[in-house]
């Protein structure tokens, strides 16, 4: 398993924003956004590896993994 795997990551369409917007509670704040749900979820597990790899180099400890602690459940 990639260390990115352990983190949630969400794609949903915004009537907002009238666009998809990807986003990884728990590990950042804020995200990507576009008119295309796969492009943005590959846009996504781009900025989740980045910011592992930021977090390393910086020494910092990983927040608490996110992916498969049932948080997905409850925002549905």
């Amino acid at each position: 398993m990639k260390e990115s795997d352990r983190y949630l990551k969400i794609v949903a369409w915004s009537e907002e924003d009238g666009c998809y917007v990807g986003t990884s509670p728990g590990l950042f704040y804020g995200g990507c956004h576009g008119d295309d749900g796969q492009q943005i979820f590959a846009e996504l597990c781009q900025i989740v590896y980045e910011t592992i790899e930021s977090y390393h180099k910086e020494g910092k400890p990983l927040p608490p993994p996110t992916a498969g602690q049932g948080i997905a459940e409850k925002i549905a």
